[in-house]
């Protein structure tokens, strides 16, 4: 809690925290923040209007990132041809072998990609890969019978998003390691893919507000102007 605290008002001395800033301001005041030993991830949090017990109002989607994710990305493919999807750069593929071993309680991997006839199985792991947000899904570019774009995209910084229970998303847009500049194209990526992911049957305040942070840092409040318009 100590090195909590002492990292905190460090990040305090380089910004007023109650203020709110332009997206090029709040990416460099987050430069400015002490770092860790470890390359922290840089997220922007969103905070929106909609009531995500409606079914109409989910917010959810994809969006390359124009400088990647600076993750490594563990793929598996649910697939019969193994073999094209493994030389397609899968980490694990497989099919009737893979869903036992998930089944077994297996879920050593980021993104599941599934082709269509393979989903009519899959569907029945819904159960495990549900909860923990890795169940293939057409919307999100992961049911697909082009395996190789599919691993290709999510291998080069495509990130999914999805409103959780409580109206909030946390996106990844990249690693404190990165340039300022490319921290601020990802950035804008993010929020005009949101912005556009707005429900159609949404009438009111959309996007109320935004932070952009380090995994161990505070947030900083990004002005309304870099998102009103959505």
């Amino acid at each position: 809690m100590e090195k909590h605290s002492k990292r905190y008002n460090s990040a305090l001395k380089a910004a007023d925290l109650t203020k709110e800033y332009s997206l090029a301001e709040a990416v460099e005041i987050l430069s400015k923040f002490p770092k860790t030993k470890f390359d922290e991830t840089v997220e922007l949090s969103f905070r929106l209007g909609v009531d995500p017990a409606q079914g109409d109002q989910m917010v959810r989607g994809t969006t390359p990132l124009p400088n990647g994710s600076g993750k490594k990305v563990r793929i598996v493919v649910f697939t019969e041809d193994a073999e094209k999807a493994l030389a397609a750069g899968a980490d694990h593929a497989g099919l009737a072998d893979m869903m036992a071993k998930v089944n077994a309680g297996w879920l050593d991997f980021d993104v599941a990609i599934a082709t269509t006839d393979a989903m009519k199985q899959v569907r029945t792991l819904a159960r495990v890969l549900g909860p923990k947000g890795l169940m293939p899904n057409p919307k999100s570019g992961t049911v697909t019978d082009d395996i190789a774009a599919g691993i290709k995209a999510v291998k080069a910084g495509r990130v999914e998003f999805k409103v959780d229970k409580t109206a909030n998303i946390g996106v990844g847009i990249g690693k404190r390691s990165f340039t300022n500049d490319q921290i601020a194209e990802n950035a804008v990526a993010v929020l005009e893919a949101i912005g556009k992911a707005k429900p159609a049957a949404f009438k009111g305040h959309y996007i109320k507000r935004v932070t952009i942070s380090a995994s161990m840092s505070p947030g900083v409040k990004l002005a309304s102007t870099e998102f009103s318009k959505f």
